[in-house]
């Protein structure tokens, strides 16, 4: 079974690709989970966040947006202590102000699936890559996505982290056409 180049270091890689890398998602709650993890990755490796994963799920209250839109300063502060999440600052209080604008933008369009989704007229952009190297690291979609989710009041979604978060929840099928997944994701 050949997956993508970067998929096969661990078995934590392998599962989160083989199960959830490029699937559309729906889900409110699963693409705010994502956004809050693709923020705290920057800089780092996804690696990196995906072995923090359980611990950011009951830092960030199983990433119910409401339950993080109300998080205390003291709240947050006990999380700067946490050693099972990355410990920026920045990283930390942008969850919270990223879950105000994520419940802003579920009432503006009735979910945050029908806001985001719209950025790809609601189907996946099948990519048809034979190497990572042939793979953008932004899109005009992505700096579109970034630039409204910046004028609306999120930190820690710049282009590069929004094409990162697009391939992660589905907007784009960016699996290699040589991995397995390429055609399963598709369909």
């Amino acid at each position: 079974m050949q997956r993508c180049d970067w998929a096969n270091s661990n078995s934590l890689q392998m599962k989160y690709h083989d199960q959830e890398w490029g699937v559309p998602v729906h889900d409110d709650r699963k693409l705010f989970e994502m956004l809050i993890l693709e923020g705290a990755q920057a800089g780092l490796s996804w690696d990196t966040v995906l072995k923090k994963r359980d611990a950011y799920r009951l830092a960030f209250k199983d990433f119910d947006s409401q339950a993080v839109a109300n998080m205390t300063d003291d709240e947050l502060e006990a999380q700067l202590q946490n050693p099972g999440i990355i410990r920026n600052r920045l990283k930390v209080y942008s969850a919270r102000k990223n879950a105000i604008v994520f419940l802003s933008i579920q009432k503006e369009f009735g979910s945050f699936d029908a806001y985001l989704w719209q950025f790809v007229g609601g189907k996946p952009i099948i990519g048809n890559f034979t190497a990572l190297q042939d793979m953008p690291a932004t899109t005009t979609i992505s700096d579109a996505l970034s630039k409204d989710l910046k004028k609306r009041g999120m930190s820690f979604v710049g282009p590069t982290i929004m094409y990162a978060y697009m391939q992660a929840v589905g907007l784009v099928n960016d699996h290699l056409v040589s991995c397995f997944r390429h055609d399963e994701v598709r369909t």
